[in-house]
């Protein structure tokens, strides 16, 4: 199962909002959800994510069995 608790956890270190994800950087309230609730992202997704937060893959999601 793929659990995106490391992305909460980057943008809380980062003291990055999800308002300012949203509004500033135009991600949209659906992918917050979608992270929230650890569906499924794309790997554009996640390569924006990345960029946006200037960090890795393993800084967004886990891999948890």
């Amino acid at each position: 199962m793929i659990s995106y608790e490391p992305f909460f956890n980057t943008i809380k270190k980062k003291n990055i909002t999800t308002y300012k994800l949203i509004n500033q950087h135009n991600i949209s309230r659906s992918l917050i959800d979608r992270l929230k609730h650890n569906k499924p992202i794309t790997t554009v997704t996640l390569d924006d994510l990345c960029n946006i937060l200037e960090c890795n893959v393993e800084d967004v999601l886990i891999h948890k069995k």
